[in-house]
């Protein structure tokens, strides 16, 4: 059975994940696990669910590499987990399938070379934000609680609890109490 899984980022790239639908339905997937979340810092809960659902025999399709794998380690991990569970992964745009020797091998180095070419990428985006900030051209974020601090204490004396606070601001429980107490 071939088992598809689709991600995006964020909800901007609706196109893109209509295209994944679209390219692991043609593919012949019966099953498509979704989700919309970014890869970095964050549980991917359908590909957890997707890896559970396979059985010996199926292969995880995929339409292209960056929507599984945050690195070249986490690839390799969620390969081994396929592998133990005897279980293929197909990545469509790039015509690899793990299901023979060849295409493990040219998975291990395609996923080294995207990671480095990651790596160049952030190095760079480093650079450049060092670069902007000597010139003072960066500032950051601006803080989001610190602008909304008199909703926040005018909230508070009319006796809202700061989780309520943060709730109806938008703004973090923790950022609430540290205006409150005057560190913010």
């Amino acid at each position: 059975m071939f088992v598809g899984y689709r991600r995006i980022s964020t909800t901007d790239q609706v196109a893109g994940y209509e295209a994944q639908l679209r390219d692991l339905k043609s593919h012949g997937c019966e099953k498509v696990f979704s989700e919309q979340v970014s890869s970095v810092n964050s549980k991917r809960p359908e590909l957890e669910r997707a890896i559970e659902f396979v059985r010996e025999g199926d292969v995880l399709v995929v339409t292209r590499l960056d929507r599984l794998a945050r690195s070249v380690g986490d690839l390799l991990q969620l390969v081994g987990q396929l592998e133990a569970k005897k279980v293929g992964l197909k990545i469509l745009d790039m015509a690899f399938d793990t299901t023979s020797p060849t295409g493990r091998l040219l998975l291990n180095l395609v996923a080294s070379i995207a990671q480095f070419e990651r790596e160049i990428m952030l190095a760079r985006q480093r650079e450049g934000i060092a670069k902007a900030k000597a010139e003072h051209k960066f500032l950051g974020r601006a803080p989001t609680a610190r602008r909304k601090s008199d909703a926040i204490w005018s909230m508070h004396h009319a006796g809202k609890k700061p989780a309520d606070i943060a709730k109806a601001l938008g703004v973090g429980r923790s950022s609430v109490y540290r205006i409150l107490a005057g560190v913010g």
